[in-house]
């Protein structure tokens, strides 16, 4: 009898999809929020040169604001949610992609619309990727606390320049070069170092 696989999280273009929850003008009050934009700015421009669709979020646009120009969204058109979550305002986006495996999340707050769109998606079946360096909250402990949560849920947490390379796989693709460019500086430093560091038992 042959071993059941374990669930690798392999990300293809061809089956991933890009959320962008949420980054908008009031929230930059939200701890590292620059440096989280600008990673997932880097997501949405390898996303574009990879063929891989992507949807924005706003979260009741009317009293937070419009989605932060720095992120690079422009010719997305931002679907407006109140829920804590973004599978509803995106329902018809998934129903329409049959071939969807893997969803790559970036956005704002982590303990609250990261996480439940998180456990919506896992709820359908489909692998969630955390970009890590593209989601924080205003309090650093949600963040960490909700994180582990997602991991404990089945998630996979997954920095943005280890989901890029799984997305291109080979320095021999005709876009490598250009991505390339987008990776070529670190991401900015977002906090994240200090919660793997030593034995923090929420990510044993």
């Amino acid at each position: 009898m042959a071993a059941v696989r374990p669930n690798l999280g392999r990300v293809l273009p061809g089956s991933s999809i890009l959320f962008l929850c949420d980054m908008q003008e009031k929230f930059r009050q939200v701890a590292y929020f620059p440096q989280i934009v600008s990673v997932a700015a880097r997501m949405l421009k390898v996303a574009r040169l990879l063929g891989v669709p992507a949807v924005l979020t706003e979260q009741y646009p009317e009293g937070l604001g419009p989605t932060v120009p720095e992120l690079g969204a422009e010719g997305l058109r931002p679907l407006a949610k109140t829920c804590f979550s973004m599978v509803p305002a995106v329902q018809q986006e998934l129903d329409t992609r049959p071939q969807l495996r893997s969803v790559l999340l970036c956005g704002i707050e982590t303990q609250a619309c990261i996480l439940n769109t998180t456990l919506d998606l896992l709820d359908r079946g489909l692998q969630v990727h955390v970009v890590v360096d593209a989601c924080s909250s205003r309090s650093q402990v949600d963040r960490l606390v909700a994180l582990a949560r997602m991991r404990q849920s089945g998630a996979f947490l997954s920095t943005s320049e280890g989901l890029i390379l799984q997305l291109v796989g080979d320095a021999a693709h005709p876009q490598f070069k250009e991505i390339q460019k987008i990776i070529k500086e670190p991401a900015p430093d977002s906090g994240l170092l200090g919660f793997f560091q030593g034995q923090n038992p929420l990510f044993r």
